[in-house]
């Protein structure tokens, strides 16, 4: 790992979209967090084009895409670069809001067509996961925080989301904070 790497930005020249902020009604469903997990190859690739941003999981699963709704915040990590690499990366590689509209199929070619939701990301820098693991809640085991991560998508608090945040700069207005 090298800093070069965790210095990656996203979308360095972009304006930051201002996303509505609702009223704050009690009637509104509560917000989640979410970690995704994929190669960061994979997750860059998710939120390469402002605008056009988009969240794939467990290779291409709807069901686990049904359990995240629209306003929720996902970051992904990486625990490698390339999709079963030995090139590890061990770092969160974006960060954004999941928008409305249902999991839907997308043809990648190859007969491949994984299910997705449309994210908007937000401006972030690439930030390692190993300073942060001592001040995360759903850290219970230092020596095996990794097998949280197995099963490709993580529901985690907001304490959790929002040290992320930080440390990838992101502006946490526009996470909703």
């Amino acid at each position: 790992m090298t800093d070069a790497v965790l210095q990656h930005t996203l979308w360095p020249d972009a304006e930051p979209v201002r996303m509505p902020v609702s009223a704050g009604t009690s009637d509104a469903p509560a917000r989640r967090n979410w970690i995704a997990v994929a190669s960061a190859q994979h997750a860059r690739r998710g939120c390469a084009e402002p605008g056009a941003g988009y969240i794939q999981v467990c290779h291409g699963k709807a069901a686990p895409l049904r359990r995240i709704q629209p306003g929720d915040r996902v970051a992904y990590y990486a625990p490698t670069v390339t999709m079963g690499g030995k090139d590890r990366l061990q770092a969160f590689v974006s960060i954004g809001i999941v928008q409305p509209g249902a999991p839907y199929a997308f043809d990648m070619g190859g007969g491949f067509v994984p299910s997705r939701r449309d994210v908007a990301y937000v401006p972030a820098r690439e930030a390692a996961i190993a300073p942060l693991l001592d001040d995360f809640e759903f850290v219970d085991d230092r020596q095996r925080w990794g097998s949280k991560f197995r099963f490709g998508l993580l529901s985690v608090s907001d304490h959790d989301m929002r040290l992320i945040a930080r440390a990838m700069r992101a502006e946490l207005q526009l996470l909703h904070f």
